[in-house]
Parts: structure tokens; C-alpha cells; sequence
């Protein structure tokens, strides 16, 4: 199974925003995460980085 543990960045911090997301869904200015549980969360910003292979996705957050 391919789950990703997703990190918001602001300014000069990075921290885990959710860990083994499933699912990831764009809309608009906002990134609605969802994990294996079904627990979702959302985050103001746009997708920066998707590593694929080491299970990392970044994310731009505005301050």
C-alpha cells in the first residue's frame, strides 16, 4: 500500500500536517487530505512536492 505522510510549509517551518493519507483532492486554493481512517483534513495552500517513492508530499501554506 502507497500512503504519504503530508508536510505544510510556512515561511521557514515545516511540520506534519497528516500521516498515511490515502487520498489527496485539489480544489481551488485548498488541499482536502484524507487518510486511511477516512479522517479528512483541509489546508489553505497549493502541492509544492510529491515524492512518490518516499511516501512525502509538501505543501505551500500561505502565513
Amino acid at each position: 500500500m502507497c500512503l504519504a505522510t503530508v508536510y505544510k510549509t510556512t515561511k521557514d517551518t515545516e511540520e506534519v500536517v497528516l500521516k498515511n493519507v490515502s487520498k489527496i483532492y485539489v480544489e481551488g486554493s485548498q488541499v482536502r487530505l484524507v487518510d486511511i481512517m477516512g479522517a479528512e483534513t483541509i489546508v489553505e495552500g497549493s502541492i509544492s512536492f510529491v515524492d512518490l517513492t518516499g511516501s512525502v508530499v509538501k505543501l505551500n501554506c500561505p502565513a
